[in-house]
């Protein structure tokens, strides 16, 4: 299954999450250009696990590497992103994205008392769980299931996937006091929200000419502090960033059509093909056509 983004950057759940609220995703890294994931958020809590190579996950600013067998949990509305380091295979990467409700409906008791303590939770927006911890053993275990059970699905898969789900959360409440704090001030809060706000511009324009003002304009902030808000999340500008976007639409388009390169470059938003073309063996290291063999 295949995780596809709306032009706000939220992930398009399956019409089967509404029915049963959990979604399995696995090796996605093989079809995205560098390995790499777009930033993006979504209502719903994520959970991760390096399988066979060293991946950088970013949560908001932060960026923590997963080593094989790592499993992180990454909390509801929290921008984040997955890309691969190592290996020469890509990582299957096994992903599970599921709502509180799996486990107890929203408004039972033990929704309020155990769930929502930990999604309303502000400073925490994630949880590693390591390979070497025997503090998470069990927690991995029941990741490891219920990936399996999503993956598969045996008779009774839904009970078995909520089961282990209720015990990775069960772990997760037994230990929010201890677990370190990632403070989050208004500050930092406004900017995400900012963040969010031209990262969904970006997705929903980038066919058509944007400027550096557009972009900011968006969030109703500066260029200045539009610049600041992109080198805090993305490392690069907001002009950088949706020429990144327009080239990932590219080699999308390069592997699931037949349009030409002109087409191509016109959907983009790129001005001019030759153009195109220089951006794409800039990021890339090929040519378009290159690139076109090569995925067919």
């Amino acid at each position: 299954m295949s995780i596809v983004l709306d032009h706000q950057l939220r992930e398009q759940i399956p019409q089967e999450m509404r029915d049963f609220p959990v979604a399995f995703y696995s090796n996605e890294l093989a079809d995205l250009p560098d390995r790499a994931g777009p930033v993006h958020w979504h209502p719903y809590c994520e959970i991760a696990t390096a399988v066979s190579s060293v991946l950088d996950c970013q949560v908001g600013q932060t960026h923590l590497q997963l080593q094989p067998g790592d499993s992180i949990f990454i909390n509801r509305n929290m921008l984040h992103a997955i890309r691969q380091l190592s290996g020469g295979a890509p990582d299957p990467l096994p992903i599970l994205v599921f709502a509180g409700n799996a486990v107890a409906p929203e408004g039972s008791a033990v929704y309020r008392k155990y769930i929502q303590p930990i999604l309303d939770c502000a400073t925490l927006p994630f949880v590693v769980f390591r390979r070497d911890s025997d503090q998470w053993q069990e927690v991995r275990a029941r990741i490891g299931a219920a990936c399996a059970a999503m993956g598969q699905r045996p008779d009774c898969y839904e009970l078995t996937v909520q089961r282990c789900l209720s015990c990775v959360l069960e772990a997760i409440y037994r230990q929010l006091d201890t677990l370190p704090a990632v403070e989050a001030s208004r500050v930092q809060l406004n900017t995400q929200i900012r963040q969010q706000k031209m990262l969904s511009f970006i997705y929903e324009q980038y066919a058509g000419p944007v400027t550096l003002a557009d972009i900011a304009a968006a969030a109703h902030i500066s260029r200045s502090e539009a610049g600041r808000c992109f080198q805090a999340y993305l490392g690069c500008s907001p002009v950088e960033a949706l020429i990144r976007y327009r080239l990932q639409r590219a080699w999308q388009m390069l592997q699931e059509t037949d349009l030409t390169l002109q087409q191509i470059s016109d959907a983009c938003g790129f001005h001019s093909v030759n153009y195109f073309r220089r951006q794409f063996r800039r990021r890339y290291g090929c040519a378009p056509g290159e690139k076109r063999k090569m995925g067919k």
